[in-house]
């Protein structure tokens, strides 16, 4: 065991480390988080127009185009808000006007997406053209970046409001964005939305298969073992490939279609991580319990954050965190969770997540608002926290014994 740590030690943590640091994929994550507020509330909209009671159904049909409005101007424009917010945090982050870096980035996001007739294609604004404003944004900004680092720019007066001057800052870059964009879509009839899915299409096939999650869980898992916040150093990553599997779901649910993918955003977060990543919240039940003062003083800690899949407390608190005994579960519980989850979805025996909860949602409660309210998705997340303590309680049992004799020597070398 203590080679396996190693191993991860100097092997795995250190381009993880990287990756987590990374200013463009920062960038992405920080940047996606403008999307959020438009998502759930599409979201709940969404659940409006679909909640599974006839006469609820019967009452609201005739108001169906109206609630179709909301979710159409949340999900439909997340591309849209995604180039502002990572154009906006990328210029941040390398020491550039992140207005201007923002609005270049839209510039030539919206460039893109005009069809070979000259018309501006809205459809592109939804989770279709994600890649493209990821994509988009990065060369905005960086031209941006090099225009000002080599100081090829129009700058006014000292005297000239802060506003005014970085729009005149911006100009040069601006133009040349513009020119690079218009000169790639309209004289060579370049398609770059079709280019970058193309390119980016393996990625979303392999996330949506059951090898591709199990592998994203155990990178999950193992940063966590480190003392990594694994579900954050991945995000800039997987958030761009679960939220656009998520807002097709959504968008086929609303037209009671087939759903096309099965690990849209809310599978790793509220059917696998149940009470937290490596569904935690069960040893936390089992420290409540404990014969060990300690343990029961920490589960009593922990219990109120677990409940709301907060689980740094035990994580760092049990610890979690480079302990041998507990990093076994820690890494099979979601593994076994994830494939469970995914066979049950696959199979029909439950919907996958169509809308967007945040993450914080308790167990049972946030899976089935996830999934559109099937009722099937709260029993499964019962189940699978009968799974995970079932599953943690013998290497708890180690952990406590050691715990007991820990705390025994402490009380006779008190008494001496």
């Amino acid at each position: 065991m203590n080679k396996f740590m190693e191993w991860l030690q100097e092997t795995i943590m250190p381009p993880m480390e990287k990756v987590g640091n990374n200013k463009y994929l920062v960038s992405i994550r920080n940047g996606l988080v403008l999307t959020l507020p438009a998502i759930i509330s599409g979201s709940i909209f969404l659940i409006l127009g679909n909640i599974p009671i006839t006469a609820w159904t019967n009452f609201i049909k005739p108001y169906s185009n109206m609630i179709g409005v909301a979710v159409s101007g949340s999900f439909g424009i997340i591309s849209l808000l995604a180039v502002i917010g990572i154009g906006y945090e990328l210029a941040k982050a390398l020491d550039v006007d992140p207005i201007s870096g923002a609005g270049l980035s839209t510039v030539a996001f919206i460039i893109t997406s005009f069809n070979d007739k000259f018309k501006l294609d809205t459809d592109n604004f939804s989770s279709s053209g994600l890649f493209t404003a990821i994509i988009t944004a990065f060369v905005s900004v960086l031209i941006m970046r090099f225009f000002v680092s080599h100081n090829i720019v129009i700058r006014l007066p000292n005297g000239v409001p802060q506003a005014v001057s970085n729009s005149f800052v911006s100009l040069l870059p601006g133009f040349v964005i513009l020119l690079l964009f218009w000169v790639i879509r309209m004289p060579l009839h370049i398609n770059i939305n079709l280019v970058i899915e193309s390119i980016f299409h393996p990625l979303l096939f392999a996330m949506n298969s059951l090898p591709g999650i199990l592998v994203y869980t155990l990178l999950v898992s193992l940063l966590w073992v480190c003392g990594i916040h694994g579900d954050m150093t991945l995000e800039g990553i997987a958030d761009p490939i679960f939220l656009q599997f998520l807002a097709a779901n959504g968008t086929a649910w609303a037209k009671h279609q087939p759903l096309p993918y099965v690990t849209s955003s809310g599978f790793s977060s509220l059917l696998v991580n149940v009470g937290g990543t490596g569904a935690t919240i069960t040893l936390v039940a089992l420290m409540l319990f404990s014969k060990s003062r300690t343990y029961r003083d920490l589960g009593k800690v922990a219990f109120p954050s677990a409940l709301f899949e907060i689980n740094e407390p035990v994580i760092f608190g049990f610890p979690i965190v480079m302990n041998p005994v507990v990093m076994i579960p820690f890494i099979l519980v979601p593994l076994i969770l994830a494939t469970g989850s995914y066979i049950l979805i696959t199979i029909g025996w439950m919907n996958a997540p169509v809308v967007m909860v945040p993450w914080t949602m308790p167990p049972i409660i946030g899976p089935m608002m996830a999934t559109g309210w099937d009722w099937r998705a709260g029993v499964w997340s019962a189940i699978e926290l009968l799974i995970a303590g079932a599953m943690y309680y013998p290497f708890f049992k180690v952990a406590e014994k050691n715990m007991l004799r820990d705390e025994l020597a402490d009380a006779k070398n008190k008494v001496e």
